[in-house]
């Protein structure tokens, strides 16, 4: 093991943090998932500045750091939908986003070239206003949230998944039929 490993090595923890910070959510215990989620957040943050200061990026950690976050937004969602704390809608929405978009870098990777994808500005807002809506859901059961703050946060998220969907589907569809040679 080198220094250069650490960045992925904290990715590994995130992954691993996803059942606990889950079952902690299935019991309710609220309080105990935010501390898990937070420490799966220190850990992203963390794993990142590693990997840019030190140039120890690696293909394995571009692939499993998008994973691990998404593994732990979608169980945070699954959960927080099937107790009612989130709106059924908007977790069909997350995940129909997230299908899509992996459906298609599959395709795209498969039948046009290989994926050297990375997230729009939009993407990135999506993914930090789905965080503040998880933990501001978690925390709403731990103590008062304003019904407005979450309803605002439930809106947001809405609108930037159904964005960056429409987004990705059209900027990856465009470069695909010009690289196919069907032209913009």
């Amino acid at each position: 093991m080198s220094p250069r490993d650490i960045p992925n090595l904290l990715t590994a923890l995130r992954v691993l943090l996803v059942l606990p910070a889950t079952w902690l959510m299935l019991e309710h215990r609220y309080a105990s998932a935010l501390v898990v989620f937070g420490i799966a957040g220190l850990t992203d943050a963390l794993d990142g500045f590693l990997a840019r200061r030190f140039g120890w990026q690696s293909r394995l950690g571009a692939t499993l750091d998008p994973l691990a976050d998404k593994l732990l937004a979608v169980s945070a969602y699954l959960v927080l939908g099937a107790q009612g704390v989130l709106p059924a809608w908007l977790v069909a929405l997350v995940l129909a986003r997230d299908l899509v978009i992996v459906a298609g870098s599959v395709a795209y990777h498969l039948r046009v070239e290989r994926l050297e994808a990375s997230p729009s500005l939009l993407s990135k807002l999506n993914t930090l206003l789905q965080i503040v809506l998880v933990l501001t859901a978690m925390a709403g059961q731990v103590a008062p949230v304003p019904p407005a703050a979450l309803e605002a946060l439930v809106w947001a998220v809405a609108a930037t998944t159904l964005g960056s969907g429409i987004d990705y589907v059209w900027r990856w569809g465009r470069r695909a039929r010009r690289v196919l040679g069907g032209g913009a």
